[in-house]
């Protein structure tokens, strides 16, 4: 009598739990709780000639668990497999993570200036610096409010639904940017396949603070990792397949969906602890609450932007592609600091949380600042000497006349940089809303004078306006977290029990 197909499913989803019990030697992200080194120990004494190698192993282990997890009762119902409370690991993976993440910009415009020229190379960085802009949108500033709601105050279903409706709204303003622009096809083929990636970006990133959360900040960086290469692979092998940037772009957005189902999601639900159901009043609350922090990160964004926009319209592509290629180095203080202060934002809300302990909160305060000024002198110092010419070898164009300009955009870097790390401690503080006007006054700074500089003196202007918009913003930003602190201070009670 022939099965049902549901009774062949449970079957081969049977067989298929079977294989994994007993070829375990291989896991996706490390060792699992039990059993795992006795079977390695076997699988390693009776190899089998037509065994399969290690990625089809890891591959081959990471879709069994899916499948069987789907049918013991879903991702959420399962028993995590992967340790937690592991700083080195935490700080080696993020590394991997952020820096996978930070360099899929820089290399991809690499890759379009080889195979598709300085013009369509512009049109990419035009499009992904919109598609940043969007994943702003998407993240809502949740992410830091999120690893610090050590109480978990908020459920993290309400943390999902959220950013769902927020990555929802990105992607319609997306379409509604595009629309306003009137882009043609390639272009706009281009700018949603690349929105996407973006809008893709802020929603897992929702996934991956679940499990920093959960004090598993290593996995949020694999994941992290898994899909920017994802990314990377199918843009450069498209584009140089189909010398087709528009194509290429679209690559790019069905990857990073690719690996947000694959790869992000289940992670985060397989291996941290089910959660309460979402409210409608905890996802309003989310928005209330983050709203400030979302409007600075948006409006700290948009004045980065601010230039790039003005370009667009002032100035041809070719002025984007310079403009990028000089903040890549620039960008690399911001994503080397993160690297430092990201993995401890649980840490700091917990040494603040402790009013002994705020004089320990203050001297790491003073100590990241210095170390964001050292990094910058040397990258100055590294620019001036090899960096100049590995950028002319890397586009094929000579950046020694733009050289005046690099060093203004690293002092930009370096002063970004302080901003970021500034403001994450704000929000350990709980008071994101104070610094909303600092943000509104430095952006409607950089709305008229860098726009101005453009007009005067093309592209040397953007980087001026850039750079001054910036200072602007942390004498601004610090005047305001000193004057925090000295509140707090004589309050001389914990935010967290406000």
């Amino acid at each position: 009598m022939p099965l049902h197909p549901l009774d062949s499913l449970r079957d081969k989803v049977r067989s298929l739990h079977e294989w994994q019990e007993r070829k375990r030697s291989v896991t996706l992200f490390g060792n699992p709780h039990a059993g795992t080194a006795a079977q390695a120990g076997k699988a390693a004494d009776s190899p089998s000639k037509h065994e399969p190698g290690p990625i089809a192993r890891l591959v081959d282990a990471w879709w069994t668990r899916l499948i069987a997890a789907v049918y013991d009762g879903g991702l959420a119902a399962q028993e995590a497999e992967y340790g937690s409370g592991e700083t080195a690991r935490d700080y080696l993976w993020n590394t991997v993570g952020t820096g996978a993440w930070g360099m899929v910009f820089p290399v991809l415009t690499v890759v379009a200036t080889q195979l598709a020229g300085i013009e369509q190379a512009g049109m990419f960085s035009m499009a992904f610096a919109a598609g940043t802009l969007l994943m702003f949108l998407s993240n809502f500033g949740v992410r830091t409010y999120q690893v610090s709601d050590i109480d978990e105050k908020y459920s993290f279903a309400s943390y999902q639904a959220q950013r769902w409706l927020t990555s929802l709204l990105a992607l319609a303003a997306g379409l509604l940017y595009c629309t306003v622009r009137g882009y043609d096809a390639t272009m706009l083929m281009l700018s949603i396949g690349i929105y996407i990636y973006k809008i893709v970006d802020g929603l897992a990133d929702v996934y991956e603070g679940r499990l920093q959360q959960a004090d598993k900040l290593y996995l949020a960086g694999i994941s992290q990792a898994l899909r920017s290469i994802a990314v990377i692979i199918a843009f450069s092998v498209l584009l140089f397949i189909t010398r087709s940037i528009a194509l290429a772009g679209a690559g790019a957005g069905l990857a990073s969906v690719a690996t947000l189902i694959l790869v992000t999601i289940p992670l985060a639900l397989l291996e941290t602890e089910a959660s309460r159901r979402m409210s409608t009043l905890e996802i309003g609350g989310l928005f209330r609450h983050c709203l400030p922090l979302f409007s600075a990160l948006f409006m700290f964004n948009l004045i980065e932007s601010v230039p790039k926009f003005a370009m667009e319209g002032m100035l041809p592509y070719d002025s984007q592609l310079y403009f990028n290629a000089l903040f890549f180095p620039a960008q690399g203080i911001l994503l080397a600091a993160g690297f430092l202060y990201k993995p401890q934002l649980l840490r700091l809300a917990n040494i603040w949380s402790n009013p002994r302990r705020r004089r320990k909160f203050d001297l790491i305060v003073l100590a990241m600042i210095a170390v964001i000024a050292l990094m910058t002198a040397g990258t100055l110092v590294f620019m001036g000497w090899l960096g100049i010419p590995i950028m002319s070898f890397m586009y094929g164009v000579d950046f020694e006349a733009y050289r005046g300009i690099a060093y203004l955009m690293i002092v930009a870097g370096g002063v970004s940089a302080a901003i970021d790390f500034l403001y994450a401690i704000v929000t350990v503080l709980r008071r994101q809303s104070s610094a909303t006007k600092p943000y509104a006054i430095t952006f409607a700074f950089s709305l008229v004078v860098p726009t101005a500089l453009i007009w005067l003196m093309g592209l040397t202007g953007a980087v001026a306006g850039y750079l001054a918009s910036m200072v602007l913003l942390l004498v601004l930003l610090s005047i305001e977290y000193h004057r925090i602190r000295q509140d707090l201070s004589e309050k001389n009670r914990s935010p967290f029990h406000a």
